[in-house]
């Protein structure tokens, strides 16, 4: 079995341009990434578009087992996958970080290759009879992010390859070397050229977006980068599947009990360190209870160790990059400058070395306060108090995004009914962030569209033909 290194050293550039990438807990090298340019790009975009239609001839269940393949050989490499990620991006390999995330490839993959997609009849009188089947687009564009690079790379190549096209990937520039790895591993059970990765900046993602031989871009990041991915993509009216920003929100029904789901709580907002597009971002709390939360919550966080990802006691490590870790530090600032109350955290250690934030929670903040406004990407979360239920559904809906919120409550038909008045894309009951491959996924107003998982997501993979006749 390869060791780390090895996969580092088989994904090394061969020539050209490299960059070095560093670990955000420590500041070392992890390894030499390419710098892939535009020509690189448009090579790697004939070579797909070359090999498309002979694996689309593969069928349905050539391209599935392919996959369930492609999920062994990800098993296989687990640990020195999981290893890398959180030398790159910082999360530690224990709690629902490094090894949950791989483990997550694994399982979206196996997901994806069993999920059935039949041809639906919509019409059949004795007269008309009328089918609707799904064909592959062609070459898919997928440009991901950072914060959760394996699986979401997964989550965007798994139904592209199954559904028959073939796929061009563009990581994160924090990020390239563990999709780097991941490619390679799947690529060790695909033909030639179905699946590739080019790791570029700004301009290579620019040009995946407008190429002509792209027939559909997804991606996942900040809405601002979600409007250029629009913009770009116009003149050759490409497909779009957009995942932005959250800015989730969670309201806590006075029945709840404070301690019961206070670690759940947690997890909704701090999983990954915060930095995750679907995590609790805002916490909305009813008067009754609000102090007691407050506690509960403290005492869960304060227990929950931070530090280098490698470290098997940590659960929670590093922001990923210092542009991240300098906007939690201003908005969390400008929460103790409006007078908010700082319950844990809020105190980052300038000598430490890495982008360490310390776990914060802040009571006693308007609503309109930037920490509450604006989508921190990271730990450090806002809780507000509540005097009503329509109180508290207005403030939650105030934003103009909408990708995930939660109910919490020990009264699911009370939870269930608060649930439908929130404008957001999923709403989960008493579990926040709780994506399951069999249940379709996206955003409302401007956290974006389309879905992905399940029927649904194969379905944004192709293109709808129907027969008729």
């Amino acid at each position: 079995m390869e060791t780390q290194t090895d996969i580092l050293t088989a994904i090394a550039p061969a020539g050209g341009e490299t960059r070095t990438i560093l670990d955000p807990a420590t500041g070392e090298a992890v390894g030499q990434a390419p710098v892939h340019t535009v020509a690189d790009l448009d090579r790697a975009v004939a070579a797909a578009a070359a090999a498309q239609p002979a694996w689309a001839a593969l069928g349905h269940e050539a391209r599935s087992a392919a996959l369930l393949k492609a999920a062994d050989a990800v098993e296989r490499h687990a640990e020195e996958l999981a290893r890398l990620l959180s030398r790159e991006q910082g999360k530690p390999l224990n709690g629902p970080n490094a090894r949950f995330e791989v483990g997550a490839c694994a399982a979206w993959l196996r997901a994806t290759a069993a999920t059935a997609l039949e041809a639906e009849t919509v019409v059949d009188d004795g007269e008309t009879h009328a089918q609707i089947h799904y064909r592959p687009i062609g070459v898919v564009g997928a440009i991901g992010p950072w914060n959760w690079p394996m699986m979401i790379t997964v989550w965007q190549i798994a139904p592209a390859l199954r559904m028959g096209n073939t796929v061009v990937v563009k990581p994160s520039e924090y990020t390239p070397l563990s999709v780097l790895a991941l490619a390679r591993v799947i690529n060790a059970e695909l033909p030639t050229d179905v699946l590739h990765v080019i790791s570029g900046g700004r301009d290579v993602g620019a040009r995946l977006a407008e190429h002509p031989a792209v027939g559909k871009v997804m991606f996942t990041g900040s809405t601002a980068t979600g409007k250029a991915i629009i913009r770009s993509s116009a003149d050759t009216i490409k497909r779009l599947t957009l995942e932005l920003g959250g800015n989730d929100a969670g309201i806590v029904l006075p029945d709840a009990d404070p301690k019961a789901i206070a670690e759940d709580l947690f997890w909704g907002a701090f999983i990954n360190t915060g930095q995750t597009c679907a995590a609790l971002k805002r916490l909305y709390v009813h008067t009754d209870i609000y102090d007691d939360l407050c506690q509960a919550l403290t005492d869960v966080a304060a227990a929950m160790p931070m530090g280098v990802g490698l470290d098997e006691a940590n659960v929670l490590g590093p922001l990923q990059n210092k542009a991240q870790f300098d906007i939690v530090s201003a908005l969390v600032q400008a929460a103790k400058d409006s007078g908010a109350r700082v319950l844990l955290g809020g105190n980052p250690d300038p000598d430490q070395p890495g982008y360490f934030y310390p776990t914060t929670l802040v009571a006693d903040i308007d609503n309109d306060n930037p920490l509450v406004a604006q989508e921190q990407f990271g730990p450090a979360l806002p809780i507000i108090r509540y005097d009503t239920i329509d109180d508290a559904v207005s403030m939650a809906n105030a934003l103009d995004v909408g990708l995930g919120a939660s109910v919490w409550s020990a009264d699911l038909d009370a939870a269930r009914e608060v649930a439908a008045r929130i404008q957001s894309g999923t709403v989960w009951i008493n579990k926040h962030g709780a994506v399951d491959p069999r249940i379709p996924f996206g955003g409302a107003k401007q956290s974006g569209y389309g879905l992905e998982f399940g029927v649904e997501g194969l379905k944004a993979l192709g293109v709808p033909q129907v027969i008729n006749g």
